[in-house]
């Protein structure tokens, strides 16, 4: 690779450090450093010391008699992995992550061992609908179309977020026309790739300037371009882009909208339709959000901002494409 950029060769050491250390143990991008001034510690051991809920024995009365004789609540979450949501401990084994929090209070709560079972994007929706899994929690978006096959119990809002080099003057992306002309990343075949080409064809109605969308396949190579200034923001998953800020402290988030666009979107727990769990997971979440449990463990990861008042079944999904 020939590189001519001075400040790109001055980041050349940093790059080779990720590129060695993804040979082994996690992902150098999801584990946390050692905390500098003014940033926070995310514990990314395999000992979570995870907050833990009591069983609730009327909202466990109320399980599918398979699942309560069986004696645990077989979970699904993306083993891929994508910090903070669900990812790999510094063992590589160990998944952990605010989707595993929950999962287990909730398990707690219904009296239930958790079994968790990291697999594929693409299996874990087969496995649910096959009845392998008794139910996916995995940063999943509630949509119309997901609602024929499965039932959904929410506990936290879709949030996407603006992040930019924390030297960079941009402070506020609130509208299209704050991003006309800029140099954005954003990953392919996303909502928020979709979000960003209406944006684009907004601004190109109103006579603003295109903006430039590039794709990056690992994050390591967009945070290198958002030092070096190839680009000037990337749009995600707010969770991802919190906890980068929190445990980095080399960018920030300088603008916040629905994972929806215009649209409210819901994360949800997902079950098979129609097969009596969505009810007990429901009721579970709702007691974790009265009692405390559910909001400590987003402030745990930092997402508080993405907390429900209430866990809702089956509320409007983004609309079918």
């Amino acid at each position: 690779m020939s590189v001519r950029n001075p400040r790109l060769l001055a980041l050349l050491p940093a790059l080779l450090a990720l590129v060695l250390a993804g040979c082994a143990g996690p992902d150098p991008d999801q584990a946390a450093p050692p905390a500098a001034p003014g940033q926070s510690t995310v514990n990314t051991s395999p000992d979570q010391q995870r907050i833990r809920a009591q069983k609730i024995d009327t909202i466990a009365a109320q399980l599918p008699a398979a699942i309560r004789d069986r004696g645990t609540l077989v979970v699904g979450t993306d083993g891929k992995g994508s910090a903070p949501l669900q990812f790999r401990a510094d063992d590589d084994q160990t998944m952990i992550g605010v989707e595993v929090d929950i999962a287990q209070l909730v398990a707690d709560t219904l009296g239930l061992r958790l079994d968790l079972q990291p697999t594929s994007w693409e299996n874990l929706f087969l496995a649910v609908e096959s009845g392998q899994y008794d139910a996916g929690f995995s940063n999943i978006t509630v949509t119309e179309e997901r609602k024929d096959k499965y039932d959904f119990a929410t506990y936290r809002v879709d949030t996407l977020a603006f992040e930019a080099a924390k030297s960079s003057p941009i402070e506020h992306i609130d509208k299209p026309a704050d991003v006309a002309g800029r140099t954005i990343a954003v990953g392919a075949g996303t909502n928020q790739e979709q979000i960003l080409l209406r944006w684009d064809a907004q601004n190109k109605a109103a006579g603003l300037p295109p903006m430039k969308i590039q794709y990056y396949a690992a994050p390591g190579d967009r945070y290198l371009s958002l030092a070096s200034g190839r680009i000037e923001l990337y749009l995600g998953p707010y969770p991802g882009s919190a906890y980068h800020v929190a445990v980095k402290g080399d960018t920030k988030i300088v603008g916040q909208l629905s994972g929806g666009g215009e649209i409210k979107a819901d994360i949800a727990a997902m079950t098979k339709k129609g097969n009596g769990l969505v009810g007990p997971l429901n009721e579970a979440l709702n007691a974790l959000i009265k009692n405390g449990e559910y909001a400590r463990v987003l402030q745990r990861w930092n997402l508080n901002n993405e907390a429900v008042a209430t866990s809702r079944i089956n509320p409007p999904g983004l609309p079918r494409t």
